[in-house]
């Protein structure tokens, strides 16, 4: 749950704006993002693994 705290002095475009940054912050958005259609298993799998390949690919060029 996403809480945001917002004072008296603060207009709604401010408090909107610190709402947005949270949510985001947060996942929220990615996680609407992913939902918003269906994925296959077998899609999410390729997904992930692929996405565990780029983030080794990127730490090897790092570390080397």
């Amino acid at each position: 749950m996403t809480l945001v705290r917002i004072r008296d002095e603060d207009s709604f475009e401010r408090a909107l704006r610190k709402f947005t940054k949270a949510c985001e912050k947060g996942g929220l958005m990615t996680d609407i993002k992913k939902h918003q259609y269906f994925e296959k298993p077998s899609d999410r799998r390729k997904r992930k693994l692929n996405a565990a390949r780029r983030k080794a690919r990127k730490l090897s060029k790092l570390l080397s």
